[in-house]
């Protein structure tokens, strides 16, 4: 029991523990992308994205913010949260054209987090 509070202390003490999702910790997610999950908790449901997920891209580590409505833009971020592109959403469904490969070759899909609102 001791050893469980004292995990359970370390990942408080981290920040692992910010989101309420476990799972973060687990890959360590970057900072970046936390503290803009953590943002939306602030902003009413459906003006911000439902779900992130992290895939492997081109051999790189990314995140997919998916599109919260209509015309909007999913994001692609890196794991500095610089942006990459939009692989899906606008008036088209089809993204910025940046991209255009990401679903068909992007791997390891993983969710971080979604809107449970």
């Amino acid at each position: 029991m001791a050893r469980i509070i004292s995990f359970l202390l370390l990942l408080l003490a981290t920040g692992c523990l910010k989101n309420r999702n476990i799972n973060n910790c687990a890959r360590n997610t970057p900072e970046c992308i936390e503290d803009k999950i953590s943002a939306f908790s602030t902003k009413p449901k459906g003006s911000v994205p439902g779900e992130v997920y992290e895939y492997s891209y081109k051999g790189k580590r990314v995140f997919h913010f998916s599109p919260y409505c209509c015309d909007v833009y999913g994001e692609l971020l890196d794991e500095n949260c610089n942006y990459i592109c939009a692989p899906n959403g606008g008036f088209t469904g089809g993204g910025d054209g940046k991209c255009t490969d990401f679903f068909t070759t992007a791997l390891n899909k993983r969710l971080i987090w979604k809107d449970e609102r």
